[in-house]
């Protein structure tokens, strides 16, 4: 603890602030490249709508799966390690792009085995990438240090997609995919520079009785087992599911039947993000006021209201600012949610199960979403994309209950004791 300004804080460390950079320069690649495949399918490889969704979709889902079995691999290895390889292979993965565009044989399955490669090595990275924060930070600092990370995501959020698009005007969008490799390796020296020793966590003694394969099932028993995290990791998925499902449709209906430009389609989305700015900032004081319980009720029902708007949309300026009102609503309710439970969950889940449950929960909700995108496209075929816009934000309003047991439920300590499958503890 440090005085700063007549109050004390956290003193994070320089260990931290080396993973602090290192997930700084990815999300800038990252964001910086927003949407690079999809151009690249388009503009280069002359690719249809069909192949577009299925990059889009099959990409993140058979990512998502591949990288299932990974959780219980990483459990009791040192982090460190597993976030460099992981950063590699997205370098790697990712410049076979541009390599395979320069001697002429850049095709469309190339294209999206890349994106499936990434997408698993990306819920590795995040994965490790959580549970070596539990041990680099002390508890009192995990919000702190949870709140800088999603402050950083809408930081790039906000810069990486217009300077994107300005690079691919200039150089086309294989460039950007380079850019984002290179970002890759720059996070993968910055874990390196972190310093001081990593011990691997101690491997609990295996019951014959127990098959191998129920390792993969660990992290889903562990959230769904748990009274404080299940309604959080089932709203989760759903509510992101929902929102991002509505994502296309109003592309589709806002750049056709509405007649809006590609800059404002742009600028409606750009914008709001100022919120995640705003939301990233005020999560730890609202925490600290009103306890997290309340601050995750709140807000997780407030993020969930927003949407429905959406289906209200009409031509012109007033259906722009319609659009940019809802979404800087949803994005700043969405950014206090988001750091608060990235704490909560730290904090409520034994040490020897941190990857694991990382794992579960980022490939439950990238399923979910794959799941519920495809869903939509089929119901908006049917009914228009209005239609099942409004569908979506109604469905999103029914998630509310989920979160009641915060409101009910007693309180439990926050600190977890490790599991029953875990090593003892030493003394």
């Amino acid at each position: 603890m440090a005085p700063v300004n007549g109050r004390l804080c956290v003193k994070l460390g320089s260990r931290f602030g080396w993973l602090w950079a290192a997930y700084a320069v990815s999300a800038a690649g990252t964001w910086l490249a927003f949407d690079a495949f999809a151009l690249i399918a388009l503009l280069v490889l002359h690719a249809g709508p069909a192949q577009v969704a299925l990059l889009a979709s099959a990409g993140p889902a058979v990512g998502a799966l591949l990288a299932v079995p990974l959780g219980p691999w990483m459990e009791f290895r040192r982090k460190r390690p597993v976030m460099i390889l992981a950063d590699l292979v997205r370098c790697a993965a990712l410049l076979a792009v541009p390599a395979a565009h320069f001697l002429g044989v850049l095709g469309f399955g190339r294209l999206l085995l890349v994106s499936m490669v990434v997408a698993a090595a990306d819920l590795t990275f995040t994965a490790a990438s959580g549970a070596h924060l539990k041990s680099l930070v002390p508890r009192a600092g995990l919000l702190t240090a949870t709140s800088r990370f999603e402050s950083t995501t809408w930081t790039a959020t906000v810069l990486g997609p217009p300077l994107g698009g300005a690079a691919v005007g200039l150089f086309g969008p294989v460039v950007t995919v380079a850019a984002n490799a290179l970002s890759f390796l720059l996070s993968a020296l910055g874990i390196r520079a972190i310093k001081g020793p990593e011990t691997a966590p101690e491997r609990p003694p295996r019951d014959p009785s127990r098959p191998r394969a129920a390792d993969l099932l660990d992290g889903w028993r562990h959230l769904l087992g748990s009274r404080e995290l299940r309604p959080l990791f089932l709203n989760t998925v759903a509510v992101n599911g929902l929102i991002m499902a509505q994502a296309p449709l109003l592309a589709v209906l806002m750049l056709g039947p509405l007649g809006f430009a590609p800059w404002q389609y742009g600028l409606a989305f750009a914008v709001p993000c100022l919120g995640g700015l705003l939301g990233s900032r005020l999560a730890r004081p609202l925490a600290g006021r009103y306890g997290r319980r309340r601050v995750l009720l709140t807000s997780g029902v407030l993020r969930a209201c927003w949407p429905l708007g959406l289906a209200f949309v009409r031509p012109g300026v007033p259906g722009l600012v319609l659009v940019m009102a809802v979404e800087l609503g949803l994005i700043t309710c969405a950014s206090v949610f988001t750091p608060v439970l990235a704490a909560e969950r730290l904090e409520r889940t034994p040490d020897d199960r941190v990857a694991r449950t990382l794992s579960a929960w980022s490939v439950s909700t990238r399923t979910g979403t794959a799941v519920l995108t495809a869903l939509w496209g089929v119901l908006a075929s049917l009914t228009g994309p209005r239609t099942a816009i409004a569908a979506a934000g109604v469905l999103l309003l029914a998630t509310a209950p989920m979160l009641r047991s915060l409101a009910t439920g007693r309180r439990s300590p926050a600190s977890v004791p490790p599991s029953p499958a875990g090593p003892p503890p030493s003394r």
